[in-house]
Order: C-alpha cells, then structure tokens, then sequence
C-alpha cells in the first residue's frame, strides 16, 4: 500500500507498548501513541525501516572503517527507527525512534510523529 506525505510536523509523542521492547534503544513498532492530547491504536504497520547514518559532528568523529560497519549496525546514540502505520481512525502516519540522548542526565531516545500520509491514488488507464 502505497502513502504520500500529506503533512509534516515532526512533534514529540508518547508511545503505547502492551509489552516494553526488549532493547529500548532498537524498538518495535509501538501498538500506539498519543500526540496532541489524542491517542490512536495502530492497526497495521505498512514499512519499517533503519536509518544509521551519521550526521554533523558525529559524521566526523569517527575512522572510515568503522563509520561502515556503523552504517550497517547502528552504534550508541546514532539512527532512527521509521514507521509508516495506519491507526484505528483510518489515518496514516510515519512515526520514528531517535536514538540520540537528549544529554547525559536523559540518555534515552524519543519518538517522534514525522507526518501524517495519504494513500497514493493510482491511475488506470
């Protein structure tokens, strides 16, 4: 099924998990979240994927040979975690985990809701 972003917003949320992920740092796709003071059951998980690259200043902090096998497996601190679901109300949504700690006191990620989506109309000719 195919989605086109339909609006941006990048804002924090909080997730539903009915079971914590094992590694808090490399999660599922949650089962919901709530995001401007409204929660939403996701019903079906459409793509997922991992984005380890490293960007800014930890683009550089590291030798070549290693900044490969990062790309691959993650390291500390680097990549995302996106998700392109559909929720109970019938909306689309691209949802992602950053792994970047916030500072040392708060070394957890955050979820993000990066937009909302649109299912993709095809034309038959």
């Amino acid at each position: 099924m195919e989605t086109l972003p339909l609006h941006f917003y990048d804002d924090p949320i909080e997730v539903i998990f009915k079971t914590p992920p094992t590694y808090e740092k490399s999660p599922d796709c949650p089962q919901g979240f709530t995001w401007r003071e409204k929660s939403y059951l996701i019903t079906e998980v459409l793509e997922e994927w991992v984005d380890f690259e490293r960007r800014g200043k930890s683009a550089r902090n590291m030798k070549p040979t290693h900044a490969a096998t990062a790309r691959i497996r993650g390291s500390w601190g680097v990549g995302r975690y996106y998700f392109r679901v559909k929720t109970d109300s019938n909306h689309y949504f691209e949802l992602y985990y950053d792994r970047a700690p916030e500072d040392c006191d708060d070394r957890k990620g955050k979820w993000f809701l990066k937009g909302e989506r649109k299912l993709a109309v095809s034309k038959e000719q």
